[in-house]
């Protein structure tokens, strides 16, 4: 404050002086060219004052609290609540015939509310869909409200977590007052646990109110009203127990990855109109562990793939070559010295053999991947993991055998069969006891690694054949070795 009163001062006195010189200067001549500069010099002075004034009411105020109702105010200028009606309906998703039964009702509902009010029938006001990221959450709710034809209110539960507190509350408001205002419809809230995460000692004032008021407005409206709210979730473990309890989201719907007829379907859907030749079955058995975004990023991608290489159909070898892109993204293709290449042959020769050998399923090995199937049950024997195990020795066991040498190459392989051994121990008891401990992982290890060893004596014939071919072509797959083996045999 006293440094503006001090700026004041000074302009002040500077305009003084330079009036004063003026003056000065204007008297050496007659008196009317003297009342001519003085007119001209006070008509510049009023000019230069209401330029300054009007320079200073433009400019932002320095007081926090007018910063704040500013900023405040800019904000909601951004956001619009705005329906939108869905044009994607149940056979546009597929593989989730579960999750559709339970939806069903939900669609009818809405539909036909007389037949339910007659009934004295009150829907659940909520519904959460809880699963993994990409197993199409989003796109069940967009298909919920295309199949019931009413509009559809989307937002992300980040958008209501704002700096200021008051803000993410007004919107909450605002999103039931439009949606009861087009009722019957649907408030999807993506991420939900943005704004329902537990309420404990880390305190967040402008989340708990959000929360509070998410709470309130869902306690305000009755189902019969025909709002249904979804929310949904990758972390319900993290979501706050009062938006649980019946009467809120007391419907809860598991997304869970798709399994395989489950993946075949969805293949189904994103391969309408593209040229496709080839057994979507085996497509479907090697994608294990893919969710629905997943699986479409795969069909683009091997689309891609084909079209660069000139092809008119999109074949299985299309999917093949860019399913580690989509998993973990495009690697750096590296380069292997002649005595490195001879290495990584034997060593993924040996894997491939050993597998082929104890029924460990895979489809192709190539110098720098393996492609072994991931389980696709829910129960799996003590001999099948074994087995996985043993297969990951295979390949440091032959080289140590040939070369007489340790080498790095096999530091992935040995992590894998080491967390197997611990699951086998700690998580399924597998073991001599039920609380296994060290000792038993390391007796596991130890007993795959003989086992492997007699393996390789028996099958070393066949693993040099298998090394000579994948040497040359750098890729074997599982026809190929049995080819082989009837050569030999």
């Amino acid at each position: 404050m006293q440094k503006s009163k001090k700026n004041q001062i000074i302009i002040s006195v500077l305009f003084g002086v330079l009036f004063a010189l003026l003056v000065a200067w204007a008297f050496k001549g007659n008196y009317e060219e003297l009342l001519t500069q003085i007119v001209a010099v006070v008509i510049v002075l009023i000019f230069f004052i209401l330029f300054v004034i009007l320079l200073r009411k433009s400019m932002p105020s320095n007081n926090p609290q007018h910063l704040q109702v500013e900023m405040n105010t800019g904000i909601e200028k951004d956001f619009v609540i705005k329906p939108t009606i869905s044009n994607v309906t149940f056979k546009d998703v597929a593989g989730i015939s579960e999750v559709k039964e339970e939806l069903v009702e939900i669609v009818d509902f809405l539909k036909n509310p007389e037949k339910y009010k007659a009934f004295g029938i009150n829907l659940p006001k909520g519904v959460l869909l809880v699963g993994p990221p990409g197993v199409g959450k989003t796109l069940i709710a967009k298909a919920l409200a295309g199949e019931a034809g009413v509009p559809f209110f989307y937002q992300s539960g980040s958008s209501f977590v704002q700096m200021y507190v008051g803000v993410g509350a007004k919107r909450v408001r605002d999103l039931f007052s439009r949606a009861k205002a087009s009722a019957p419809s649907i408030i999807f809230i993506d991420e939900i646990d943005a704004i329902g995460k537990a309420r404990g000692n880390l305190r967040n004032d402008e989340r708990e109110a959000t929360l509070n008021q998410l709470l309130t407005e869902m306690d305000g409206f009755e189902g019969s009203e025909g709002v249904i709210v979804i929310g949904a979730t990758n972390k319900v473990e993290l979501l706050d127990e009062a938006l649980l309890r019946p009467g809120r989201f007391d419907r809860r719907v598991f997304v869970e990855l798709p399994g395989l007829n489950d993946r075949i379907e969805i293949l189904k859907v994103h391969l309408r109109g593209k040229p496709f030749k080839g057994n979507l079955e085996n497509i479907a058995k090697m994608t294990v562990g893919f969710s629905g975004a997943a699986l479409a990023s795969l069909v683009n991608e091997a689309s891609i793939h084909a079209l660069k290489r000139g092809k008119r159909y999109i074949e299985e070898e299309d999917f093949y070559a860019v399913k580690d892109k989509v998993l973990i993204g495009k690697k750096r293709l590296q380069t292997y010295n002649p005595k490195e290449k001879e290495i990584l042959s034997y060593y993924q020769a040996s894997k491939a053999v050993i597998a082929e050998w104890l029924g460990v399923e895979f489809e192709r090995i190539s110098l720098v991947k393996d492609d072994f199937k991931e389980e696709d049950k829910e129960i799996i024997s003590k001999t099948e993991i074994m087995n996985k195990i043993m297969v990951y020795f295979a390949g440091r066991i032959a080289v140590e055998e040939k070369y007489r040498e340790k080498f790095s190459n096999a530091h992935m392989d040995i992590k894998k069969a080491k967390d197997l051994a611990v699951k086998m121990v700690k998580d399924y008891a597998m073991g001599d006891s039920i609380i296994g401990d060290e000792a038993e992982i390391a007796k596991i290890l130890k007993y795959a690694e003989e086992e492997v060893k007699s393996i390789y004596t028996s099958t070393q014939d066949l693993i040099e054949k298998v090394y000579e071919f994948l040497l040359k072509n750098e890729v074997v797959h599982k026809e190929d070795i049995k080819k082989i083996k009837d050569e030999i045999f």
